[in-house]
């Protein structure tokens, strides 16, 4: 018979090996569906159907830490899929404005920013209700990505249209700040300290770093053909790009703003995600179908994941 400690410690410690269980999901724009992958087979654990109501063109993915909800942007029909993760049925739909297409989760865990690009607003969802808390109008055009700061204090959009970088005071619920960029900026990588945000720059094949505190550009840095996504590793160290047209991801170092490594991919890598350790990268190959993992000790591909077709991104809650 097991001692009474046993039995008492055994429930708590599989809850927290539950707790800290982690999946990547990975919305496929072409099929109408979100791929669940087990970051720790690196396996497709399921595959969820959230067909749009006029057509398919699913884009973000994002899941709430607990992975019960999964909210999926339908950009045909401008809404938010809200997605039981338990029973994979779409439970309701969240009215998000015209074409959106970026969205992520609060440092909290308690929003989600989605972008209303032909509206020029960026929704912010409450996770618990469900139901969008507030609208914030753009100054610039065609808001494609929305990111937090580490510390919550600010939005960050990359608007397409008009070549720029809304900086959004959350406290104050508006954009305080316009910053011109080189050209088409698509993904943002903020850092952990929140002072310093690298937005990608598709037409100009790099990225330009923005100051927070001066709101101006203050480097710009190469690194491949037609660049689409950013992500910043836990510590800040490092901030990595997917290049689209290259088929590559660039490591940059953040003491020096130098490019340590080119990793190779699959075509058109778009939108990526890290495991909470920053030891996995996983970049979105779109016109490849699949989804890359990166070792990121070692700097190299260690496995592709066929996921579906044309994969917007990658999200690890």
């Amino acid at each position: 018979m097991r001692p009474l400690y046993y039995l008492c410690v055994l429930p708590a410690l599989l809850a927290t090996i539950a707790q800290a269980a982690s999946h990547a999901y990975v919305a496929n724009e072409r099929d109408g569906t979100v791929a669940v992958i087990d970051t720790t087979t690196d396996e497709v654990h399921k595959l969820l159907v959230v067909h749009g109501e006029h057509g398919d063109k699913l884009q973000a993915a994002i899941a709430d830490r607990a992975e019960k909800t999964l909210f999926v942007v339908d950009s045909v029909s401008s809404t938010v899929a809200v997605v039981d993760l338990a029973s994979g049925k779409v439970q309701s739909r969240i009215a998000v404005g015209k074409s959106p297409e970026g969205a992520s989760l609060s440092p909290s865990g308690k929003q989600i920013s989605v972008c209303g690009e032909d509206d020029n607003i960026v929704n912010l969802i409450d996770v618990a209700t469900q139901k969008v808390a507030r609208s914030i109008p753009t100054q610039g055009k065609n808001p494609e990505h929305a990111e937090f700061s580490a510390d919550g204090r600010w939005l960050l959009t990359s608007n397409e249209n008009s070549n720029d970088v809304d900086i959004i005071d959350l406290g104050a619920g508006k954009s305080i700040a316009l910053v011109p960029t080189a050209g088409h900026p698509r993904g943002i990588a903020i850092l952990p300290n929140s002072r310093l945000a690298y937005v990608v720059q598709e037409t100009s094949g790099g990225v330009d770093v923005i100051d927070l505190a001066t709101h101006k550009v203050v480097k710009s840095i190469a690194t491949g053909l037609r660049p689409a996504g950013a992500i910043a590793s836990p510590d800040g160290r490092r901030v990595y790009v997917s290049n689209g047209g290259a088929g590559t991801v660039s490591v940059i170092d953040t003491a020096n703003d130098a490019i340590v490594a080119n990793v190779p991919v699959g075509k058109r890598a778009w939108n990526m995600a890290l495991t909470h350790d920053g030891k996995k990268l996983y970049v979105a190959n779109g016109r490849s179908d699949s989804v890359s993992v990166i070792d990121t000790v070692a700097l190299k591909p260690i496995k592709d994941i066929e996921v579906g077709g044309l994969p917007w991104g990658v999200q690890i809650p």
